[in-house]
């Protein structure tokens, strides 16, 4: 990967997040109705604010897209491949029952329904991807697809889970997702060596 490639991921994948957070404030906004705007200035301000914290979000989904690939290739040197790929799909799943049952068992006080509904949410999230970059490559790329866009997105939303807020979760998970996807799905067209 050259600089002018990991750029264009760089800034694609900023407008990847900040795309997203406006859409899933806005969309949040306008069923919750918390904010009654003055004028199309205070609308468009937040919006602004909107964009600018899916720009924070795209860069903390970008650290963690490369803290991924850095673990990727430290698991690929530790085990044998085949074996490395049972191990991220041992600890996907373990990943998404955590997210699912664990913290309902733990603090007794949460609801189920929530925990369940952004696990399905993630989990069939993950398999989608998964079938496009399988699609895109090849078979071998759905596993490493998969763990990516289940453990690391949900280690990456951990900090709003402890939130405990729905609508915050919604909020934070809508552009990660987006910039999770758009970088696992870009990652070997990025990487393809050009033609001469």
């Amino acid at each position: 990967m050259n600089l002018r490639k990991w750029f264009y991921l760089f800034w694609t994948t900023l407008l990847i997040g900040a795309g997203g957070a406006v859409i899933a404030g806005l969309a949040l906004q306008t069923v919750n109705g918390g904010i009654d705007f003055k004028s199309t200035a205070d609308l468009l301000l937040y919006a602004l604010i909107l964009f600018g914290y899916g720009v924070l979000v795209s860069v903390y989904a970008q650290l963690g897209f490369f803290a991924y690939l850095i673990l990727n290739y430290m698991g690929i040197g530790v085990f044998p491949r085949k074996a490395w790929r049972y191990i991220q799909l041992v600890l996907a799943v373990l990943a998404l029952l955590e997210l699912v049952f664990l913290r309902t068992f733990v603090s007794g006080d949460r609801s189920v329904a929530s925990d369940l509904i952004l696990g399905v949410g993630i989990l069939l999230t993950a398999i989608v991807v998964s079938g496009f970059k399988m699609r895109g490559t090849n078979a071998s790329a759905w596993i490493p697809t998969f763990f990516f866009m289940t453990a690391i997105t949900i280690v990456e939303i951990i900090g709003v889970l402890r939130i405990g807020v729905d609508s915050a979760t919604i909020f934070i998970l809508v552009p990660l997702v987006a910039c999770n996807a758009f970088q696992i799905l870009m990652l070997h067209r990025v990487l393809k060596p050009a033609s001469i």
